[in-house]
């Protein structure tokens, strides 16, 4: 089993016919996701990759039962591409463009509460690095031989980061139930807190590694939260350690402008809640096997 999707989920590609969609598209069937189509205005009825194109995200859906989607959608059309698939019926979808303005996502927030919570849509991203299954299904840019499927779940807002987590764990013979990228930007679809309470109830995820870096409250949030609430291992890997106060590093929200926001602050919040702090980003194989182990892992 797994969160968010598996190998019968139905995926349509939203800019598919695209440079960067196109490419990404034909990693994700090469992977085995059930890709049904894609989405391209003025290209619906031809083919592509094998699959239809369609002018519109709500006909996709009629036609194909789509039930998740993934968007490789300029941004200044991005914030448009993500409510359409909210009113087409989408049930889960990652939106991996970045660059989208925080105030066009505002606008996104906003007209999602208008759904009631059985008919609304989960989101992650954008600026993510998407969902991956691993053996199952794929729905992202990750490179998917360095995920081996297994019971730990990875939800981090550094796609390369989540990489890297990967990459250790494979080596060291961990496997991974799903890995969620939720995305570098100050709005995003869903928190960590979101995504952790969807490990925690599922089955066949034993333990969960959180990957946060400085800037905004969802990874303190996030391990308040799971204090009370998950019964599973929490490991944590905050970064920025060195960044100073007020520069913006890398990311969109990744930037320490009040208390609580610098990775350090984060750090001792997430361990006085009770959870293994994963000290540098050449420890996440070695932390994980420990705590999996049972073994006292790094400080």
């Amino acid at each position: 089993m797994a969160i968010l999707i598996d190998e019968t989920t139905p995926v349509l590609i939203q800019g598919f016919t695209g440079r960067i969609g196109n490419f990404h598209a034909g990693e994700m069937i090469d992977y085995g996701t059930n890709v049904v189509g894609g989405t391209t205005p003025g290209k619906g009825g031809q083919t592509h990759l094998g699959r239809p194109v369609f002018n519109t995200v709500k006909g996709a859906v009629q036609e194909t039962g789509a039930e998740a989607s993934i968007i490789f959608v300029p941004p200044p059309f991005a914030a448009d591409a993500i409510m359409e698939a909210a009113d087409a019926g989408i049930k889960y979808c990652t939106c991996i463009t970045d660059g989208i303005p925080a105030q066009d996502m505002m606008r996104v927030k906003r007209y999602m509460r208008r759904y009631k919570a059985d008919l609304k849509m989960r989101l992650t991203g954008p600026n993510c690095a998407g969902t991956i299954s691993p053996g199952k299904a794929m729905l992202g840019i990750m490179p998917g031989h360095i995920y081996t499927p297994g019971r730990v779940g990875v939800v981090g807002r550094s796609g390369t980061l989540g990489y890297e987590a990967a990459s250790q764990m494979q080596a060291h013979g961990i496997g991974i139930s799903t890995s969620v990228g939720i995305g570098g930007d100050p709005i995003n679809g869903s928190s960590f807190k979101d995504i952790l309470q969807l490990f925690e109830e599922d089955p066949d995820t034993d333990a969960v590694v959180m990957i946060g870096e400085i800037g905004g409250p969802q990874e303190a949030e996030a391990a308040e939260w799971a204090r009370s609430h998950m019964k599973k291992p929490l490991m944590a890997y905050v970064a920025g350690l060195s960044a100073p106060k007020g520069k913006k590093m890398g990311h969109a929200g990744a930037i320490v402008q009040a208390f609580g926001e610098s990775a350090q602050e984060k750090v001792e919040i997430i361990r006085e809640a009770g959870h293994t702090i994963i000290p540098n980003p050449a420890s996440f194989g070695e932390t994980v096997e420990a705590v999996l182990s049972g073994k006292k892992a790094a400080a």
